[in-house]
C-alpha cells in the first residue's frame, strides 16, 4: 500500500513506529513449542512470537504501550505442551498489562466450503477484548451426515491414522507438502469422480478473487501460490475481525463458565486478566453465512491423478478408519477410470509417434 513503511524481518526491527495502535501477528506453531519450553520469551530464543513480545515490552518501557494486539494461530496451540506454550504467552501479555480473549473461528461459518479453524487472540490495554472476538455467536449448525449426493472432502496424503473427512466442504487448505509440492485436499463429487481444487478455486476458498496470487509467478515458482493461499487468513474472517475491531459489540456474561483444564489443554474460547481465567461457551461460528454446495462452488477442479489415488488406496484400504462404504467404491471406480484414461492417452501418443 502506498505510503506504508515495510520492514522485511521482524527480528531486525528495533522498535515499532510511534503512531502504531494495533499489532497483528501470525507465527509458526513451532515457535509455540519452543516458547513453551523456555523460562521467558526474550528475543530469538523463543521464535517469532518472542519478537512480538519484545517489541511490546520496548513500547511499555517507553510508556507508550500498543493499545491492541491480535494474534492468530492453529488450534493446536491450545494443547501444545499440555497448554504450557499458550500459558507462557498469556502470562507475558498480562505482565505487559493486557487483558485478553480468544476463540476458535471456522471459515465454514463465513459462506465458504472449507472447514478451517484458527485461533484469534485479542489483547487490549483499555478496550474489553471480549467485545472484539467473543461478542458474536450464531451457534454451530446441526451436523450433516455424509451421503453420495453430497461432495466428500479428504486428505489424499493421509489414509492410515486420519482422513480429515469433510462433508460438502474440504478440510483445511495447507501451504503444501514438506518438500514444497502442492497437495490440496481431494473431493469425491456426487458424480463419483475424485478431483482436487485448482489454484483459482483455492484462492476463492480463501475468499480471494481468482488470480489474486498470480503476480507471485513473476518472482517465484508457480507452486509458491499454493503456499501463499494455504498460509493466508481467510479474507471473510479477516473482514469480520476488522469490523469487530472498529465497532466492538456487547459480550454476554451468560456465556461464561468455570475454567477447566484437567488435561492441561485450553478451552476453545476463553478470556482473562491479572491471572484470572474464564472459559467462554461461544461456538466457532460467530456468524452463519449461507453457502453453495461444494460441487457447485468449484470452477476449475482437476482429476486426482492415478498415482495419487492408488497410493492413497494402498494405505486407506488397509486402515481401520470408519467411513461409508460408498467412499471405498468411489475410490476404486476412480482408479479404474483413470487407468482406462491413461491407457487411451498412451495409445494416442503411440499412434502420433508412429506417424
Amino acid at each position: 500500500m502506498p505510503g506504508v513503511r515495510v520492514h522485511e524481518d521482524v527480528r531486525t526491527l528495533r522498535a515499532l513506529p510511534r503512531e502504531t495502535d494495533l499489532i497483528t501477528a501470525g507465527f509458526p506453531c513451532q515457535d509455540l513449542s519452543q516458547a513453551g519450553m523456555t523460562a521467558g520469551l526474550a528475543g530469538r530464543s523463543s521464535g517469532l512470537i518472542g519478537e512480538v513480545l519484545r517489541l511490546l515490552e520496548r513500547r511499555r518501557r517507553a510508556r507508550r504501550g500498543i493499545p491492541l494486539v491480535l494474534i492468530e494461530n492453529v488450534p493446536f496451540m491450545l494443547q501444545l505442551g499440555r497448554g504450557r506454550a499458550l500459558e507462557v504467552i498469556i502470562d507475558a501479555l498480562e505482565e505487559l498489562g493486557y487483558r485478553w480473549a480468544y476463540r476458535v473461528v471456522d471459515t465454514l461459518a463465513f459462506g465458504l466450503p472449507q472447514r478451517r479453524e484458527r485461533v484469534f487472540l485479542a489483547a487490549a490495554l483499555d478496550e474489553d477484548p471480549r467485545k472484539i472476538v467473543l461478542s458474536d455467536d450464531a451457534g454451530p449448525p446441526d451436523p450433516v451426515a455424509p451421503t453420495p449426493d453430497l461432495s466428500f472432502g479428504f486428505y489424499w496424503t493421509e489414509g492410515v491414522r486420519g482422513l480429515g473427512a469433510a462433508v460438502d466442504s474440504i478440510p483445511t487448505l495447507k501451504g503444501g507438502s514438506t518438500i514444497g509440492i502442492p497437495s490440496p485436499p481431494a473431493i469425491i463429487l456426487p458424480t463419483g469422480r475424485i478431483v482436487t481444487p485448482g489454484i483459482t478455486d483455492a484462492e476463492r476458498l480463501q475468499g480471494f478473487d481468482e488470480g489474486w496470487t498470480e503476480p507471485a509467478e513473476a518472482v517465484a515458482r508457480r507452486s509458491h501460490r499454493w503456499k501463499l493461499v494455504g498460509n493466508a487468513v481467510t479474507v471473510n474472517v479477516a473482514e469480520w475481525l476488522g469490523r469487530c475491531l472498529a465497532a466492538p459489540g456487547p459480550y454476554d456474561g451468560a456465556w461464561d463458565a468455570p475454567m477447566s483444564r484437567k488435561s492441561g489443554a485450553w478451552p476453545r474460547a476463553a478470556w482473562g486478566a491479572d491471572g484470572k481465567r474464564f472459559e467462554s461457551t461461544v461456538s466457532s461460528w460467530p456468524v452463519a453465512v449461507p453457502r453453495s454446495r461444494l460441487d457447485v462452488f468449484l470452477r476449475d477442479p482437476c482429476p486426482l491423478s492415478l498415482k495419487a489415488t492408488a497410493g492413497f488406496w494402498s494405505r486407506f484400504s488397509k486402515s481401520s478408519l470408519r467411513r461409508p462404504p460408498w467412499v471405498d467404491d468411489a475410490i476404486v471406480r476412480h482408479i479404474e477410470w483413470m487407468a482406462t484414461r491413461k491407457t487411451s492417452d498412451d495409445r494416442a501418443r503411440a499412434a502420433t509417434a508412429a506417424r
